[in-house]
Parts: C-alpha cells; sequence; structure tokens
C-alpha cells in the first residue's frame, strides 16, 4: 500500500493533468550528458565527473524560459577518468569471485566542474529518471548502490550534504578537502585518495626538508584551496617558516585579478611556490606567466595538477597520490582509441576543431598519455570498494547480520544507509597487486609519491618520482628523498628562459642564515624571516648560526677576528730578546759603562776638587739608575717590579740630594715595600686583544710621596745653582747645575705626557727613556767636562790650578763644595772648563 502510495504521488507530481490547476509541477528540466547503462542490472552505480571545464555562457536574456546551461571545454583526462569507471565495472561483471551473481550498471553524469551541474546530476541520480523530483524515487529500476564523484572538493562537498540527508553512499576518487573530514556534516562521505591533511604535511616536510623559509601560497577560491593552503600554512609558519604572499585564484576567469597575482609573483624574492588549485583555475595564471616571462620560480603542485598536460613546464615538484597498475586498463584505453569514436561527452567541443567521429589513435593528448594514471587509479579503487561492500551484503547470513536481529539487507532492495555501513567496513585488495585497501573515518592511508617534472632528452616532459611520503610512518622516516634521482635533476634542470642551467637545488630565503660571529636584527614591519646579520662587537661572539644575541668575552679572554670564539689575550710586556728591549739594554750598559770609566778618574786633582766622596756618590747613583732600567724589561715579577721602582727613586735621591738627605728616601721606600710593595699584574683594560704584564706600585700615595721629594729636591737644586752661578770659585759649578737641572725637567715633564698617550709595552719603553735621557744629561752635565779635561789636557789637572783664588774656606770640612746648591744635585759642571781658562 504505502509502495503504491508514493508511486502515485510521483506520478502526479511528474505529469501535469489535461484539465484543471496542478497541484505541484516541475519548476526546471536539467540538461545533462553522460552514460547509462540500467537494464537488466541488478544494482547501479552512479559516476559524477567533471568531462567538461565549465558551463557555457548564457546570453542573459529573461524575457524567455530559461533552460539549463550546456557544458564546453572538453578534457580528456577527465574523460580517462570515465572510462576508467566503465573498464572496472565491465571487469567486475566479468569476475567470478566477485559478485558473481550480480550485473553492475552505471549512471554517469557530467559535473562540468560547476557546483550546479554538480547538484543537477545529484538530484537526478537521486531520483532516478531524466526529469528530478526532489525527495523522490521514482520508477521501478534496480536499487542504486553509491555515487563514485564528484570531482572537485568543492563539488563534492555540494554533492555530500545532499546524498548524506538520505544516508547515501558517496566515494570520491578527487576531492582532497579536509573539510570532507567532519561526520557530522558529510556523514556518508568516503574517499579513496588521500585528504589534505596529509597532503599538506607532505608538502610542508618538503619545503622544511630543503631548507626553503621564504615561499609565496597561491589557492583556488573554493574549499579544497581554502583549506588546503591553511593547513599547509599553519605547519610550516609553526616551523619558523615565512609567507611571503598568499593569492586567491578566481574561479570566473578574470584578466586583472591573474595580472595581479603575476605582478606579486614577479616582485617577490620567493622562488618557491606552494599551489592548491585545479589545473582548470590555474591554467590562465600559468599562460600569464609564460606571457610576460616570469620564470625561475619552482612549484610546489598539489595533487589536482600534477599531471596536467595543461601545466607542464620544467622545475615543478609535484605531491601525487600513490598509483599502482591497473591490470588491462592501459590496454582498454589503447583499443577504444582504435575502434571507437567519442561518446556524446565530447560533443560539447566548438564547431570546427572536432566532429565527435574521428579517430583518435594518433592523437597525442592527455587521453592517451597512460604514463601517469594516478587519479585514474583512485577511480579505480572506488568503484572496487562499491563492489566488495555489495559483495559483502549479498553473503551476508540470515541471523548473522549486522542489523536487528541478526538480519541481512537484500540485494536488489537496500536501503542506502544499509549499504554504508558494509563501506565503513570493507576491507579488500585491488587485483594484481597486494595493496589493501580500508577506510579509516572514511579516509585512507596517506600515501604519496614525490614527482619532479623533468625535461628528457627529446626536451619532452617526463615525471620522475624522486621521493615517497608515508603518513603512516615515524615521523623522521615519511619523506625519504632519492638524492641521486634529484640530483640527477638539478644537475640538468634547465628553464625556458634561455636554458638556464644550474648545479643545485633552488633556494629560497628572505634573508641567509647568519654566520656565527653574527647576529639576527629583525627589521621592523616584516616577516621574522627577513632580517640583517650584525657583526657582533670586538669582544662579544656568537658561535651558532642565527644566533640571536652575541656572547660577551670575560676575564683573560677576547674574541677572534672572527668574533665566533672567545680565544686567551695575548700576553704582552717589553721582552729582553725583542729589538728595542735589547735597543735599550745596549744604551743602559754603555751609560753604566762609561759612569765606571769616569769614577776610574775620581782621586784626580780635578774631581778631587769637588769633593771625592759626593763625587762618588754621584756616580753611584748613576750607575745605579742606567741600571735599574733593565730591571723593567722581562716579565714582571715581584722582584722586579719592587726593584726597579725603589731602585729609580732611591738613585734620584742619592743623585738629587745630599747623603744625609738621602736616609729621608730610603726609610720612606722600605715602608712603602713593607706596607703596599709594587708587584705584577695583568691590564686587561688597556688594550681588547691583549693582556699588558705590568708593574703595579702598589700605593700612589707612597709613589707621589717618594717621587714628590725628589722633584722637591730637583727644585731646590734648581734655585741654589742659580743662586750660586756667579760665584769666584774655580770649583764652583753653579752654572753647570743650572743647566743640568733645566735638563732634568725637560726630559721628565716631557714624560708625563708621553707616558700617559702610550699604552702596553711601550710604556715601560718610555719610563726607560726618561731614566736613561736624564741619567745621561746629569753626567754629561756633571761629568763630561772633567772627562775633557783629564783625557784631552792631563796639564790642566793638577792641584794648584783647582786652588781658590780667594781666601781659602774653613777647611772642617771636606771642601765648600758641599755647599747646599753643590749638595742639592750637581748636575752641570760646565764650571771645569772655566777654571781651566782661568788657570
Amino acid at each position: 500500500m504505502r509502495g503504491f502510495l508514493l508511486g502515485l504521488c510521483c506520478f502526479l507530481c511528474v505529469f501535469q493533468p489535461l484539465s484543471g490547476e496542478s497541484t505541484c509541477k516541475l519548476k526546471a528540466k536539467f540538461n545533462l550528458s553522460g552514460y547509462k547503462d540500467v537494464e537488466k542490472k541488478k544494482v547501479v552505480i552512479g559516476g559524477m565527473f567533471p568531462v567538461h571545464k565549465r558551463i557555457a555562457s548564457s546570453d542573459g536574456n529573461t524575457s524567455s524560459l530559461p533552460v539549463s546551461s550546456g557544458c564546453e571545454g572538453f578534457n580528456f583526462r577527465t574523460f580517462r577518468w570515465t572510462q576508467t569507471m566503465l573498464f572496472a565495472i565491465d571487469e567486475i561483471n566479468k569476475r567470478n569471485d566477485l559478485l558473481p551473481e550480480t550485473d553492475l550498471g552505471y549512471v554517469i553524469y557530467d559535473s562540468c566542474f560547476t557546483i550546479s551541474k554538480a547538484v543537477e546530476g545529484t538530484l537526478t541520480y537521486l531520483t532516478g529518471q531524466d526529469e528530478a523530483v526532489p525527495n523522490y524515487r521514482c520508477g521501478n529500476g534496480p536499487p542504486l548502490a553509491a555515487l563514485v564523484g564528484a570531482g572537485g572538493s568543492d563539488l563534492s562537498i555540494a554533492t555530500a550534504r545532499i546524498l548524506g540527508l538520505y544516508h547515501f553512499p558517496q566515494v570520491s576518487y578527487f576531492s582532497t578537502c579536509s573539510a570532507l573530514n567532519n561526520k557530522f556534516q558529510f556523514p556518508t562521505f568516503l574517499r579513496t585518495i588521500p585528504n589534505d591533511v596529509h597532503q599538506s604535511t607532505a608538502m610542508a616536510q618538503l619545503v622544511l626538508h630543503f631548507g626553503w623559509t621564504w615561499v609565496g601560497t597561491i589557492a583556488a577560491d573554493d574549499d579544497y584551496g581554502k583549506y588546503g593552503i591553511k593547513d599547509f600554512k599553519e605547519q610550516v609558519e609553526e616551523a619558523g617558516v615565512c609567507i611571503s604572499f598568499s593569492e586567491t585564484l578566481p574561479k570566473v576567469n578574470s584578466p586583472e585579478a591573474i595580472k595581479s597575482i603575476v605582478k606579486t609573483v614577479a616582485e617577490s624574492t620567493a622562488k618557491i611556490i606552494v599551489v592548491f588549485s585545479s589545473d582548470v583555475d590555474l591554467s590562465p595564471l600559468i599562460t600569464e606567466l609564460l606571457h610576460q616571462n616570469v620564470t625561475n620560480r619552482t612549484w610546489i603542485a598539489s595533487e589536482a595538477w600534477v599531471t596536467s598536460a595543461l601545466i607542464n613546464q620544467p622545475g615543478v615538484s609535484t605531491l601525487s597520490a600513490d598509483c599502482n597498475d591497473v591490470g588491462d586498463l592501459h590496454f582498454v584505453l589503447m583499443a577504444r582509441q582504435v575502434n571507437g569514436t567519442l561518446s556524446r561527452a565530447a560533443r560539447g567541443i566548438p564547431d570546427g576543431l572536432c566532429t565527435g567521429t574521428e579517430s583518435v589513435a594518433q592523437l597525442n593528448n592527455t587521453y592517451s598519455d597512460i604514463s601517469q594514471l594516478r587519479i585514474t587509479y583512485s577511480v579505480y579503487k572506488a568503484v572496487y570498494a562499491v563492489a566488495h561492500a555489495l559483495h559483502n551484503l549479498e553473503h551476508c547470513v540470515p541471523g548473522k547480520g549486522p542489523f536487528v536481529g541478526g538480519s541481512c539487507a537484500n540485494i536488489t532492495n537496500f536501503e542506502p544507509w544499509q549499504l554504508m555501513y558494509y563501506m565503513k567496513n570493507v576491507r579488500y585488495k585491488m587485483p594484481n597487486t597486494e595493496e589493501e585497501i580500508y577506510f579509516e573515518d572514511g579516509d585512507i592511508e596517506g600515501f604519496y609519491d614525490i614527482i619532479n617534472w623533468q625535461v628528457n632528452s627529446d626536451g619532452e616532459i617526463a615525471y620522475v618520482t624522486v621521493g615517497r611520503y608515508n603518513g603512516s610512518a615515524a615521523a623522521e622516516d615519511r619523506l625519504p628523498i632519492r638524492t641521486n634521482s634529484w640530483t640527477h635533476f638539478i644537475s640538468r634542470r634547465c628553464h625556458y628562459s634561455g636554458l638556464i642551467c644550474v648545479s643545485k637545488p633552488p633556494r629560497s630565503v628572505c634573508s641567509e642564515n647568519c654566520q656565527p660571529g653574527t647576529r639576527k636584527g629583525i627589521r621592523q614591519g616584516e616577516p621574522v624571516c627577513c632580517f640583517d646579520c650584525i657583526p657582533c662587537a670586538d669582544g662579544e661572539i656568537s658561535n651558532t648560526t642565527n644566533a640571536r644575541e652575541c656572547i660577551l668575552c670575560t676575564g683573560d679572554d677576547w674574541s677572534n677576528e672572527a668574533n665566533d670564539a672567545c680565544v686567551p689575550k695575548i700576553i704582552e710586556f717589553l721582552a729582553f730578546g725583542e729589538p728595542l728591549g735589547i735597543t735599550l739594554i745596549v744604551i743602559s750598559a754603555f751609560g753604566a759603562l762609561i759612569t765606571i770609566a769616569v769614577g776610574v778618574r775620581i782621586l784626580t786633582p780635578l774631581v778631587k776638587a769637588n769633593d771625592v766622596l759626593l763625587s762618588f756618590s754621584l756616580l753611584l747613583s748613576l750607575v745605579v739608575t742606567f741600571l735599574c732600567s733593565i730591571v723593567f724589561l722581562g716579565e714582571p715579577q715581584d722582584w722586579s717590579c719592587m726593584t726597579s721602582q725603589v731602585a729609580l727613586a732611591l738613585g734620584f735621591a742619592l743623585c738629587l740630594s745630599s747623603i744625609m738627605a738621602t736616609c729621608f728616601g730610603a726609610i720612606a721606600c722600605t715602608v712603602w715595600l713593607i706596607i703596599l710593595p709594587p708587584h705584577p699584574v695583568k691590564n686587561t683594560a688597556a688594550q681588547n686583544v691583549k693582556i699588558i704584564l705590568e708593574c703595579d706600585e702598589g700605593s700612589v700615595v707612597f709613589i707621589c710621596c717618594i717621587f714628590g721629594y725628589d722633584i722637591f729636591l730637583a727644585l731646590l737644586a734648581f734655585v741654589f745653582a742659580f743662586i750660586a752661578r756667579k760665584l769666584e770659585d774655580n770649583f764652583s759649578e753653579a752654572k753647570g747645575m743650572t743647566f743640568g737641572m733645566l735638563v732634568f725637567f725637560i726630559v721628565w715633564i716631557s714624560f708625563v705626557p708621553a707616558y700617559l698617550s702610550t699604552r702596553g709595552k711601550f710604556m715601560v719603553a718610555v719610563q726607560i727613556f726618561a731614566i736613561l735621557a736624564s741619567s745621561f744629561g746629569l753626567l754629561a752635565c756633571i761629568f763630561l767636562p772633567k772627562c775633557y779635561v783629564v783625557l784631552v789636557k792631563p796639564e790642566c789637572n793638577k792641584e794648584e790650578l783647582m786652588r781658590p783664588r780667594a781666601k781659602p774656606r774653613d777647611g772642617s770640612s771636606t771642601g765648600t763644595s758641599a755647599s747646599l746648591a753643590t749638595a742639592a744635585t750637581e748636575v752641570n759642571t760646565s764650571f771645569a772648563s772655566t777654571a781651566i781658562d782661568e788657570g
């Protein structure tokens, strides 16, 4: 009774009565093209393929009855998919081990790569007749099993929403969009091609494998492109890859939009471009890129256009679903080319190009190209999935069935949801292979071949498999690259523009890696992959690639020239063996020997006339000052630091004062050595890359007091020598003292700025030069005239000539030369020559 009422209602809805008003009527009749074979078939499988690229444009006339648009732009590649479905059904019908008592029929529609046509085909398929009646199944034909289709992801999403309302199984061979994973929205959707989550992961792994950190992305304006790029961007950005640009391809061809995208690609420095799109949507962009000669880019292709003949140029790395041999399909496709003609589906080709009756045996197109049958193989697997599910349904044992009370479904009258149970749980092996197919949450395992488009020796495009992605493997083993295949490619990779060949994989980075010795300086307002490499400052290093900060060297270390390692500072001191040290030693020794030579003649009348004991003290102090300069050389030690400063202070004190006055300097030096003695130190602040070994005076107060005392004595000597410069005594040396003290002051006043402006071991050299200069000045001014008389004019070196003209002074002392002026400094002895002249 229920069947009768449904049939009656369907009849009333389809056929309008001859008289009276109809309560319901069809609003439109669909214009669909395709194949159908349902006569004497027990079960019918539906198919939907985008045999044409687009719907034909309408004239926009609204004054007449609108009709469903036709299709145009015949696609040989997708036409091959329809032939694969026909081949698979025919093969199954001939088998004795799979549905042996059931003949399968088919209904195949052309979606024209358009959602509206896909919806038209779905409604017509569900109705069971050419005129679609939503929510009704008209006729008594064989039951509908499942729909294999509907092509792209956006088409499958549209059809899956309708089929899901009736719990009708749908098996896609081409829709990879991750949005279809949602089983709340698409409960009956299955697919024999991995979803885009695996594909996006594989593409992200490929980008990371080659170190590409600066990429551009292009997506079709549909769910397939948007979701695929979204998943890809999330993964690579998390790994530190930056997106140079992200463009969307228009679904309706727009020259302005295409040119804008081309401009973006040309201006970007990214050499790697990841594309999630169909070949139909991408073809206008590739055409414009070649027209504007925008080359030298590497394209990472999704499986939707991996083997498309619309887009094939060298240097394209692609991902494609796994493929196995499809038995005799190669032979069948070629046989149909030789013996057959194009079906009604191919008659949408514009007039003048093809009539539909030509033999295509010699045509070179994607239909005849049977080297890449990856999507074709997915169609083959989809048909077999439905067949195995039907086989399990047919061979259900009553009482052990999966439904209520252990019941089974009837192969000639089953509900779609009953078949859906078997579809979800099917597990089968493909013919001629050991590959086992099963669905896990509606998807199959993610296996992809990584294909590189290469130019062979004949100048034709060859698809070379350079790697394989296994989504079920461990993370480190998912993407093994066949280095030999890739190396063979990069060694002979050429571009169309001038056949420019390169010898290494392409690089795509916004900024090259910052090498050790530099740090990354982020550019304001730009992605983190765009940065400047800033050299580390002196004293700082970075020993890793892309260091964010430089590390400060501490202690006795300093950065090397490359600023990538801290090395011990160079220890520097004025050594005995270097040229400057040898020169200073020679000069010091020469001065000491000259002084000793003068001391040999200390008992001559000329010297005795100036107090022998005082002359001996002066000569001894000069020998000490000459020799103490040698102690300043060599690596500073405790003893050398104390000896050099104390000997210098006492030597000048002895030279500049009387014997009594020297005792104060000796006491002060003793206290200095006991409380805060000079000691060697490592001066790391004077120079960055060197450690200066020098003596620390210990106490600035003591050294200022001691040498300040010497300066005080020098000033007194100069003052009294200047006052006594006109005395008439033969032995008066005040004039010589005056000039000698002037030499002394000039030397040490010049020493101060020279010492302060010098660094390192040369500070010691400056101090030694000052000591030697002042010592030689004192020696020359006091004893050189005497030496001249003793050596050159010995006849003048007589005691009677040295007697004073005036009355002799009190002889209670060793001589009036012990006066304060003479005792203060016997600096200059020009008086000797004056006494000789007067004698």
